[in-house]
């Protein structure tokens, strides 16, 4: 490919190079028609195809895609092999909705537990992290389609998530914030890596050469190329110095122009620009050997494959006198709003249009006799006596109950952070007189991250 690398580049003028490093739209870069270089296609990730039809119109919907386990769960499996085929289903899923890179993993650290983004990431840990990411990427990549690992680096909280300065000492750094990554490029070679907003030590991620050519390049041996965060570049130039290829989204013309002016200008050697296309041009070229749009993927499959990843995610906290697994035959008391609608994923660019739901109260209702109490309202901000009354009233003719509890879409998300660990007031009420009712009570709990139980955790089975 390197001879055809460099005489596509030796063709392209000044303002066709310029334009390759920035955004044709949100998803795609510019096309060079009369080279016949193609455009690249993204679309958010990294735990389903979030790809939207329509962008900026008024008609814009994101397509249906399977929703899997976000990284929160994964991470619970432990499961490498798993996470390689699903990131093989996540590839297929592309393919048929013609993306070329998939913007997903995110591998930054848990550094607090109020991060609103914590679902989209796996650990605490670095080397849980890292080496589930390297699975999954090399899964989605053994496909053809490319990863973007994300958010490089030190990305942990949502609190001013485009200004914050995450200064950190070199050891820490390296030990923690950076091994994740470490581990990801070194096993798997994601196609990109996509920088953080926020500054290190600094210097925004955007244009920090220490860590996009230092770290990442020449200790690494990342050969990808770097695209930034969807509004995360500051100086356009300063961004091709520092090892930022690809800018998005665009189109922003200016941004063009800056680099075309700092080249004629002798401000930025034109070297450096030639750099950054002929790394574009590997992936943009790698990605079309893959034929997009052309196959059908199988649905059913891949729910089933979610199903069977999401019950390896179960953690069990705690099981007084053995109450799980149900023996049958029970009559149950199913309470809460989340045993009807289901919270399985956060807030944000993540959010999946899902291809199927399946729904606790039907399948319960199906294997046992079931009474049902909605229990509480994601827009509750206060104590309903009367919800709680009637799921007590429930709860106490019944063998058991299974009390499902969420942490709502608008608490967990990306853009802000949580502002504490707690569950609604009300939801705490309704956990501790369910349990005082029926002393057979099993909390099932929906959370992306931790969440603080000390007030009712005594007083369930």
């Amino acid at each position: 490919m390197e001879p055809n690398l460099e005489s596509l580049a030796a063709q392209m003028t000044l303002a066709e190079k310029a334009a390759l490093t920035v955004g044709a739209n949100a998803w795609e870069t510019v096309p060079i028609e009369r080279l016949g270089i193609p455009k690249l296609t993204m679309s958010d990730g990294p735990h389903g195809v979030r790809r939207v039809e329509g962008e900026g119109t008024p008609e814009a919907k994101t397509l249906p895609a399977t929703c899997f386990p976000t990284a929160s769960a994964l991470a619970a499996t432990w499961n490498v092999d798993l996470l390689g085929e699903l990131g093989r289903a996540l590839g297929d899923e592309c393919i048929e909705r013609g993306v070329d890179v998939l913007l997903g993993p995110g591998v930054n650290m848990k550094r607090t537990p109020l991060c609103g983004r914590n679902f989209e990431y796996f650990s605490e840990d670095p080397v849980l992290a890292g080496e589930m990411a390297a699975a999954l990427i090399n899964g989605v990549q053994s496909k053809g389609v490319g990863t973007s690992l994300k958010h490089f680096a030190v990305n942990n909280q949502e609190t001013r998530r485009f200004t914050v300065d995450a200064v950190v000492d070199e050891r820490t750094l390296h030990e923690i914030y950076l091994a994740g990554f470490e581990i990801a490029v070194k096993k798997a070679q994601p196609w990109t890596v996509m920088c953080a907003y926020n500054s290190l030590n600094g210097t925004f991620g955007a244009q920090n050469s220490f860590l996009l050519t230092h770290i990442l390049r020449e200790q690494w041996g990342f050969e990808g190329f770097v695209v930034s965060d969807w509004g995360a570049v500051h100086d356009r130039v300063a961004g091709l110095r520092a090892g930022l290829e690809l800018e998005m989204p665009g189109p922003t013309p200016y941004r063009v122009q800056a680099v075309i002016d700092a080249v004629e200008a002798g401000e930025l050697d034109e070297a450096i620009l030639d750099r950054a296309v002929e790394r574009l041009l590997v992936i943009i070229l790698r990605a079309q050997e893959t034929p997009k749009g052309h196959t059908s993927i199988d649905i059913d499959a891949h729910h089933a494959l979610a199903h069977r990843i999401a019950a390896e995610s179960i953690v069990l906290l705690k099981n007084a006198d053995g109450i799980l697994p149900l023996k049958g035959g029970e009559t149950l008391a199913v309470i809460g709003q989340a045993a009807q609608t289901p919270i399985f994923q956060g807030g944000g660019s993540s959010h999946i249009n899902p291809t199927r739901v399946d729904v606790p109260l039907d399948l319960l209702q199906a294997r046992a006799e079931v009474q049902y109490a909605p229990g509480d309202s994601a827009a509750l901000d206060r104590i309903e006596q009367g919800l709680i009354n009637e799921a007590v009233n429930t709860a106490q003719g019944a063998d058991a109950a299974l009390l499902f509890i969420a942490l709502p879409e608008s608490i967990e998300s990306e853009s802000y952070d949580r502002p504490n660990l707690d569950l609604t007031p009300h939801q705490v009420a309704l956990i501790q007189a369910v349990a005082q009712a029926n002393p057979r009570t099993v909390v099932i709990l929906n959370n992306g991250s931790a969440i603080d139980m000390r007030a009712w955790i005594g007083g369930v089975a």
